[in-house]
């Protein structure tokens, strides 16, 4: 398992919280706004959507770079907006980041059937980047069995979090009115975010240092 020797940047956290606070709040505001003017439940759903979009599409272009995680999410909700304009059901924008969220769950925990879990790739993709020897530095200690078993453990992890958060936010939906679902659900997939980051670094820490130690004692 391979991890910054940093602690997680402040000004990831601060973003990602900043994220949670904007999506739970601006979503709710154009919804609210949209049904004072008399606008169907569709189509003020369809306003509360139009923030996330835009944000996403944002972030890609300025990042210059397609970021696996923010691509889905983007993917996420154009799929979400054609299937209501099909359907008809405004429920599935409700759902909306959940389309995201619970497809990668379950690809975690499918992968886990394949030589590499997926979260060895991202994993890869963060902190080797494109650099050819950074990439076979990375895959080369794929061969330490406590670099499997820490790849696979945190891609359960993963997987557990966003299905559960699916499943959550299903009853949310079908439980609550829409506007109290649009303040909550940022929250509750912003938080289950952050908590798996956090996790995911801390227990990369205690791998690399467990390895660290294995190692110096094998040298002695």
């Amino acid at each position: 398992m391979e991890a910054s020797n940093r602690a997680i940047p402040r000004s990831t956290i601060r973003s990602l919280l900043w994220d949670i606070a904007l999506n739970a709040t601006i979503p709710a505001a154009l919804y609210l706004t949209a049904k004072h003017f008399s606008a169907s439940e569709i189509s003020a759903l369809l306003w509360a959507t139009t923030f996330p979009l835009m944000k996403s599409a944002y972030d890609l272009t300025r990042r210059r770079d397609l970021d696996p995680v923010a691509l889905l999410v983007l993917l996420g909700l154009v799929t979400s907006v054609l299937a209501v304009l099909a359907s008809g059901n405004s429920r599935l924008l409700l759902i909306r980041e959940s389309f995201f969220t619970g497809a990668f769950g379950l690809a975690c925990l499918i992968s886990l059937l394949l030589p590499r879990p997926l979260m060895f790739y991202f994993g890869r993709y963060f902190m080797a980047g494109k650099d050819e020897q950074s990439r076979e530095a990375f895959n080369a200690r794929w061969h330490d069995p406590a670099v499997r078993r820490a790849h696979r453990l945190v891609t359960v992890t993963w997987g557990l979090v966003y299905t559960g958060e699916f499943f959550l936010r299903l009853a949310l939906v079908y439980r609550l009115p829409a506007p109290v679902v649009l303040v909550v659900t940022p929250f509750m997939t912003g938080l289950a975010t952050v908590g798996a980051i956090i996790w995911t670094f801390w227990y990369a820490s205690r791998v690399r240092d467990r390895i660290g130690a294995a190692a110096r004692k094998d040298a002695a």
